[in-house]
């Protein structure tokens, strides 16, 4: 099993929750939000088989730390992951769109000359502009759409640049999300939890949280759980991760 967007360096307690992952077997991709914030993520568990570290710049972060794209480039060859990167369309944080699209913009050119990577993409309100990009840049690497609340046109858009879907959770909180996860083909989903931000019931989500979906994907899909568990496992697999 896998959790292939979390942010354990952000969990109160992440030593704990790494153990509980790590005695679970589960692959996992920790995400940093900050370039700053790699290195002592990464140090959390450089020594743990099945556990990365992305090297990422959040798009609500943009405003406030596109200084840190001169460290984001010193790192992009220390990791084969690159993530939370994106944009953000929401409410609050639509007015820093210049900002998001120059760093992301900066981090996809980035991308585009080692198209070797695996980045995980964070779309809020703003799935369109994401996919424009992402057309425009062409091969940038394997992009993962992390928690997709976009429309089915967008989504078919996504397939078509062979993108991939980490769902967790908390998407069974709401109908929308319920609803999205339908459309998304099996052999284009992978799991996550996006803890400790994510919740499922009023708790913050941990990576062995990621079981819950599978009797969800058993209905949904008219398999068995070890029929859904070898389609997931499978997913990974083709990921090359």
């Amino acid at each position: 099993m896998m959790d292939l967007h979390c942010h354990i360096d952000l969990y109160p307690s992440p030593v704990q929750v790494i153990n509980k992952a790590r005695e679970a077997g589960l692959y996992v991709l920790s995400v940093t939000t900050t370039p700053k914030a790699w290195e002592k993520t990464y140090e959390l568990t450089k020594h743990i088989p099945r556990f990365q570290t992305s090297l990422g710049l959040h798009p609500q972060l943009a405003h406030l730390r596109e200084h840190e794209l001169d460290l984001f480039d010193s790192l992009f060859d220390k990791t084969n992951y690159i993530g939370e990167i994106g944009l953000d369309g929401s409410h609050e944080y639509k007015k820093h769109m210049p900002s998001q699209l120059r760093v992301f913009r900066h981090i996809l050119n980035l991308c585009k000359s080692e198209p070797s990577k695996i980045l995980t993409v964070h779309s809020r309100g703003a799935a369109k502009e994401v996919l424009s990009e992402l057309e425009c840049f062409g091969n940038v690497g394997k992009v993962i759409l992390h928690w997709y609340t976009g429309t089915k046109k967008d989504l078919l858009r996504a397939l078509n640049l062979n993108c991939w879907f980490s769902v967790g959770p908390a998407m069974l909180m709401s109908e929308k999300g319920k609803k999205i996860l339908s459309w998304i083909p099996e052999d284009r989903i992978l799991l996550e939890t996006d803890g400790p931000f994510a919740t499922f019931n009023g708790k913050p989500l941990e990576p062995v949280d990621v079981n819950i979906l599978i009797s969800y994907f058993s209905e949904l899909w008219q398999k068995s759980d070890r029929d859904v568990l070898l389609v997931l496992r499978n997913n990974l697999k083709n990921l090359s991760i």
